[in-house]
């Protein structure tokens, strides 16, 4: 397994931040790839998503511990992925959005192609960086 975490600071207080991440459907527009995406019952999270060309549905399930503002999340079928987001004031308008992705490179190439090796844990770090950062601009933008 590889483990990549990241972060970005946004200029929102945590309370906006955490809802942010929490409207699974508004995934699509800031999350690559996520064509669409939809709350299902049971904590959990269906989405369409188109990677490499090759499209697939992937089913989650979430969690939170929210007096931690920690959002945890892990796949129900291939590919196997876990990860989480953990958000942390910085001060009253703006919070740190921690994320952490567990995976297996060779599932991800199996399930979505694209590189091996070193070059494939640069595309997924690179892909989790712009993300965060599309994040960023939605969450800031959003009234």
């Amino acid at each position: 397994m590889s483990t990549l975490e990241e972060h970005v600071d946004v200029g929102v207080p945590i309370d906006k931040a955490w809802d942010s991440l929490h409207r699974v459907e508004n995934y699509p527009r800031f999350v690559e790839g996520v064509r669409d995406a939809r709350t299902e019952a049971g904590g959990r999270a269906h989405l369409d998503v188109e990677v490499g060309g090759r499209a697939r549905d992937v089913e989650a399930e979430v969690s939170d511990r929210r007096g931690e503002r920690v959002m945890e999340w892990h796949t129900t079928g291939a590919p196997e992925l876990t990860g989480s987001f953990s958000l942390q004031p910085i001060d009253q308008n703006h919070t740190r959005v921690q994320a952490r992705l567990e995976y297996d490179p060779d599932t991800v190439r199996e399930s979505f192609g694209g590189p091996r090796g070193f070059a494939q844990a640069n595309a997924v770090e690179r892909l989790v960086r712009s993300d965060l950062e599309h994040f960023k601009e939605y969450v800031e933008q959003r009234p």
